[in-house]
């Protein structure tokens, strides 16, 4: 192995001894909060300090009970069908304003101002109205990460479309290209890049407003199973529960960003 690979293995490998001590002086500090190896046992099962076997979260994720009863897998799985249904959503309605704004002046000076408003909206604000609008929690979470994860695509591809080099619309308008025609021969291989970056951004968005809204609206889902812990007074389940929050976000990123990459051609030669 090279330096290079070697200090991306070890260096994380360091911040997480530092976290895991940091963690332990928390836990001597503050009275009945989890020590690293009480949440490991709270995780993956073993044995408790009063010699009581626990049965991990992680142990058996996949157990079905009853409806409002399952295990972390069904937790997991029940608010990524929500964030992706919201980012759909967000990805079919923001492209296409996207590339209205970019290419058109007086679209940019009526609908930027209201992008700018809502944009920074939090997601708590936007769900009391929601819940009373449609009286159903899956669509109440779905439609707040509409809202909320919407504004990246957009401003991300408006921002792409104003890349676009002059000299290849005055080609496409010597051309005399159709507007469907510019769009697809000229302004999207351009926007497409920018367009990715966009969505990558908004399923981030996406992802850490469904637990708020989950622990909000009750339901099945990670981020109502974290709040349901902390009335149960499980303290090692939540952190577990924002670890694995944590984790499925960093994967999803991953996931998002080789996509945008194969997508840019700025990058590995593509021109």
């Amino acid at each position: 192995m090279n330096s290079e690979t070697v200090k991306k293995i070890v260096l994380p490998l360091l911040v997480f001894l530092i976290i895991i001590q940091f963690w332990s002086e928390i836990s001597n500090i503050v009275s009945g909060f989890p020590t690293p190896s009480e949440t490991y046992k709270a995780a993956f099962g073993g044995i408790n300090e009063d010699g009581e076997t626990i049965k991990g979260v992680l142990s058996d994720p996949f157990y079905v009970n009853n409806q409002d009863d399952k295990g972390i897998f069904w937790q997991i799985i029940a608010s990524l069908k929500r964030v992706f249904a919201g980012f759909v959503l967000a990805i079919l309605v923001g492209i296409p304003v996207g590339l209205f704004v970019g290419m058109s002046k007086n679209a940019q000076y009526a609908l930027n101002p209201f992008i700018q408003i809502f944009k920074p909206v939090s997601p708590l604000a936007w769900l009391p109205l929601l819940l009373f609008i449609f009286q159903d929690i899956n669509m109440t979470a779905i439609s707040t990460i509409f809202i909320t994860s919407i504004w990246p695509i957009i401003i991300n591809t408006a921002l792409g479309v104003r890349s676009v080099s002059q000299d290849y619309m005055n080609v496409a308008k010597v051309l005399q290209f159709s507007p469907l025609e510019k769009i697809v021969q000229i302004i999207l291989p351009v926007s497409v890049p920018y367009i990715f970056t966009g969505m990558r951004l908004s399923l981030g968005i996406a992802w850490l407003v469904i637990v708020a809204a989950e622990m909000l609206t009750g339901g099945i889902g990670i981020g109502f199973w974290i709040w349901d812990e902390y009335n149960n007074l499980n303290y090692h389940n939540i952190i577990i529960g924002i670890i694995i929050v944590g984790l499925i976000g960093f994967f999803l990123d991953i996931i998002m960003g080789k996509i945008a990459d194969y997508f840019d051609y700025t990058k590995k030669g593509r021109v």
